[in-house]
């Protein structure tokens, strides 16, 4: 994770931040599994807790072949009047190594039980007894609203950002752009 580039939403009075920001991670999403690119990562400079918010900025990193290859795709189709990308450019020899993980709620029961049994083909009281203890959890994160490209279900992507050692963990990357080992530079 040598390089990157930076997309800039652009301020727009029709559409709130967050919306545009769903839009363009969409988009990276499908090229991504399109593609079955593994060495592209994410990142949000504007991640903050309090407001939750992943800010502005949708950051790239890869390689400088990888990060051309891919804007070579023609991705931000639809998008392009909303937003502005910068030159790859390298990281700064500054940059701390952190991780964005993705967080999923416990959510109702119920539902927790079946698709462990499903997954898991376990009998009903089985899982019973060792999940009923799950309490339905509400999550003070950042997220960004995404379809699934396998499924074409909607959900929301909460992400926590990760404090990692100093030394960076090379790895790859899932088709959000998120690893559960890999760390990106943050700056």
């Amino acid at each position: 994770m040598h390089q990157y580039l930076d997309i800039y939403l652009r301020p727009d009075p029709e559409f709130p931040t967050h919306q545009l920001m769903a839009a363009t991670f969409a988009k990276l999403h499908q090229v991504l599994a399109h593609t079955q690119a593994a060495r592209i990562g994410v990142s949000f400079p504007g991640y903050n807790l309090y407001p939750a918010t992943l800010g502005d900025t949708l950051r790239l990193f890869g390689s400088s072949d990888d990060l051309t290859s891919l804007m070579k795709k023609e991705w931000l189709t639809g998008v392009s009047d909303h937003v502005t990308c910068s030159a790859i450019a390298p990281v700064p020899a500054t940059a701390s190594a952190r991780r964005l993980e993705r967080v999923q709620a416990k959510g109702n029961p119920e539902r927790y039980i079946r698709r462990q049994m499903r997954r898991r083909n376990l009998p009903e009281t089985v899982v019973r007894a060792t999940y009923m203890s799950a309490q339905p959890q509400r999550l003070h994160l950042p997220f960004v609203n995404v379809a699934s490209s396998s499924s074409g279900q909607t959900f929301k992507l909460f992400l926590r950002l990760v404090n990692c050692n100093a030394q960076p963990v090379s790895g790859e990357f899932n088709t959000y752009g998120l690893s559960s080992t890999a760390t990106v530079p943050w700056f």
